[in-house]
């Protein structure tokens, strides 16, 4: 059994780490809050735009279609990896490691396969065995609309000029503050509907459908982009919250098993001193 003074040192240890992850709870716990209000606000409009880009794309025919609805035989993918630029989140980042791993081990294996990262954790670990075309992690200090459109915009041009044929972003998508699913959509070229026709796409267009696709299929993929980063910015506050309650609640556990440990053997310490005393005090009278 450790001494007094090695237990003593362990609690002290042990409640100072409980104490600063009870204050990382509480911190992630109001931040989560505010994106939790965010991403659940903006999600209906962000979900409708992009069902009608993807019918009125699909409605188009020919030199009608936009260029971001172009096809092509996929040899060169990128792969938007969005995480966190910190850790102590629980599997927040490495979900997001092994979600873009199966990407290029599985799924797009042979082909050309680089990464355009957002979050520091993530760029790490890709960046040492794949081309890194830009790292953004320093748009989470900042996370507006008007900063991630500026992104959207970059891969768009990346597509239309035929530097990538295709563009993935995997992210975790916000379910609750425990439960984060990691997600991978399809960014361009833009995924028409299965089915969806001019026939059975009930509009009324002016000035005419394909300006009207033109006009708002950029807006579009701006906010998908918005959308998936938030939804990950929610995740992590989440992750992070729920990784700081389990870890509080293990080193509450910890501290009461070293009390009790501390106690026992100041209680066996005591014991052994009164057995001292009253064996001199036994040995004198004898």
């Amino acid at each position: 059994m450790a001494n007094l003074k090695e237990l003593r040192s362990r609690i002290t240890s042990v409640s100072s780490t409980m104490q600063i992850t009870s204050a990382m709870k509480m911190v992630s716990a109001a931040k989560l809050n505010k994106a939790q209000q965010a991403i659940t606000a903006m999600r209906p409009y962000a979900d409708k735009l992009t069902e009608l880009l993807q019918s009125l794309s699909a409605s188009l025919e020919g030199d009608s279609a936009s260029v971001y609805a172009e096809q092509r035989e996929v040899n060169k993918v990128l792969v938007v990896a969005v995480a966190s630029n910190r850790g102590l989140a629980g599997a927040f980042n490495s979900n997001i490691i092994k979600g873009v791993k199966n990407l290029y081990e599985n799924e797009y294996a042979g082909k050309q396969v680089d990464f355009y990262t957002i979050g520091k954790k993530v760029n790490d670990v890709v960046s040492k065995t794949h081309t890194v075309v830009a790292n953004k992690s320093e748009v989470f200090d900042d996370l507006t609309f008007a900063n991630v459109a500026a992104i959207a915009e970059e891969l768009m041009q990346l597509f239309t000029n035929g530097a990538y044929d295709k563009i993935v972003i995997v992210y975790n998508k916000f379910r609750n503050a425990a439960s984060q699913d990691v997600t991978t959509e399809q960014f361009l070229p833009i995924v028409p509907i299965e089915g969806a026709t001019a026939s059975n796409v009930d509009y009324i267009f002016e000035p005419s459908k394909e300006e009207i696709v033109e006009q708002l299929i950029p807006k579009s993929l701006k906010t998908q982009l918005y959308k998936a980063i938030r939804d990950s910015f929610a995740s992590e506050h989440g992750a992070r919250m729920t990784a700081m309650h389990k870890a509080t609640d293990n080193a509450t556990e910890l501290r009461d098993s070293l009390k009790l440990s501390y106690n026992k053997a100041r209680q066996a310490a005591i014991t052994n001193e009164i057995l001292e005393i009253v064996g001199g005090a036994e040995a004198l009278n004898n």
